[in-house]
């Protein structure tokens, strides 16, 4: 990767992460000679990671103003979860039929189905295991066009989910349905199972009916606290 490459990717990540972190709200308004000045680039690498992330539906350009945090598109993120309910649903019908399906599934059970006092609490890290178990789920059916589908779906979808876990009962809720919905699949009943994945994944979806600006704007500033106190 040449420099000016490994410059643009540098700043790209960055940018997301501040997006997904709540560093950049929907609706924020910038410009590339601020990025730029943020983060000692030039404008070149800094306009192409924008447009990078412009292509990926993160911002917009407009071109009298600069760019922009794209704002929520409610019907869209919905759009997302059904495809990604399609996905999971499919994988869990499949993996229930699968003889080996205990094989398969044996990494998720040691990370999922443990003791409370084995649990992680760290908002962060379980929303990082959340995700890792619906990808998972989905690559043990073992077709890797529909993981790549599901993985970029989920991408897209991740600044909403990551809202989920600013609430400290998600954790533990999160733990159980998870050890449930694999302890149905373990025992082979895909009805069952897929139910409860169903209603899993509507549990966050209703989040993106209910998400305001006000409650983005608090979980920056609980992500803020958790940094000053990490870093303290």
């Amino acid at each position: 990767m040449s420099r000016a490459a490994s410059v643009a990717e540098r700043i790209y990540q960055q940018l997301k992460d501040d997006i997904f972190d709540f560093q950049l709200l929907p609706g924020d308004r910038f410009s590339e000679s601020e990025i730029a000045t943020r983060m000692n680039a030039s404008r070149t690498p800094v306009r192409e990671a924008l447009y990078r992330l412009e292509r990926d539906g993160y911002v917009q350009v407009h071109f009298r103003s600069g760019w922009q945090v794209r704002p929520f598109d409610f019907r869209y993120f919905e759009n997302l979860y059904e495809v990604r309910t399609l996905l999971e649903t499919d994988a869990v019908r499949f993996l229930a039929a699968q003889n080996d399906r205990g094989a398969r599934l044996a990494e998720l059970t040691s990370v999922w189905c443990v003791a409370a006092g084995e649990r992680l609490s760290a908002s962060d890290d379980v929303a990082r295991l959340d995700e890792d178990f619906h990808f998972a789920l989905v690559s043990a059916r073992g077709n890797q066009e529909m993981a790549a589908i599901h993985r970029d779906v989920c991408e897209r979808l991740r600044i909403i989910r990551r809202l989920d876990f600013t609430q400290p009962d998600r954790i533990g809720v999160t733990y159980d349905e998870h050890a449930h919905i694999l302890r149905l699949i373990l025992a082979g009943d895909a009805v069952r199972a897929n139910v409860a994945l169903s209603a899993h994944i509507e549990l966050s979806k209703n989040t993106v009916r209910t998400i305001t600006l006000h409650r983005i704007q608090q979980a920056k500033q609980l992500y803020n606290l958790n940094i000053r106190i990490n870093d303290g």
